[in-house]
């Protein structure tokens, strides 16, 4: 078979177009599709979002542990905390928070050594330190003449924004 050539006139013509083409090709493939976001995780309602110092998590156990300059935030919950440590039982479903603990939620607080939080239940434990106590502060409504009785009224929910006191 006899090999195929160009006349010479049509390589100088058309032979840079040619050479461009595979370029010009990919261009309007990659112009045709559309570009995608990076996207990062976002704070949904169900998620715990935590920021500490320094964090470790083990898969094969299910716990993930917090520590230094713990500030825990639980949206579902309206929840939110400081603690020196956290550790999130994720089998257990419950958060164990230690060290000059801060628990704001709702406008009510709780302020211990240790508190635990169990997630299924929404119930708090909380200790103290040796020879010291808990403290808890409650909004306590006062209640609405116009409210028929029996009627529980609500509280009004200041920002939640915990800062460990004094």
């Amino acid at each position: 078979m006899m090999p195929f050539s160009l006349p010479s006139s049509f390589m100088r013509r058309f032979g840079f177009a040619i050479a461009l083409m595979p370029l010009t090709l990919m261009s309007a493939i990659a112009l045709n599709t559309p570009l995608q976001r990076a996207q990062g995780q976002t704070a949904e309602q169900n998620s715990l979002i935590i920021n500490s110092d320094v964090q470790e998590a083990n898969s094969q156990t299910g716990i993930f542990t917090a520590r230094g300059n713990v500030q825990m935030n639980y949206p579902a919950r309206q929840i939110q905390a400081t603690a020196a440590q956290a550790q999130y039982f994720s089998q257990e479903r419950r958060i164990v928070l230690s060290g000059d603990v801060y628990i704001l939620q709702q406008g009510n607080s709780i302020r211990g050594e240790n508190v635990t939080y169990l997630i299924d239940e929404g119930r708090f434990i909380a200790t103290p330190k040796a020879n010291q106590q808990v403290q808890s502060i409650y909004i306590v409504s006062e209640p609405n003449p116009n409210q028929p009785p029996g009627t529980p009224s609500a509280p009004a929910v200041p920002p939640l924004a915990p800062s460990p006191g004094s």
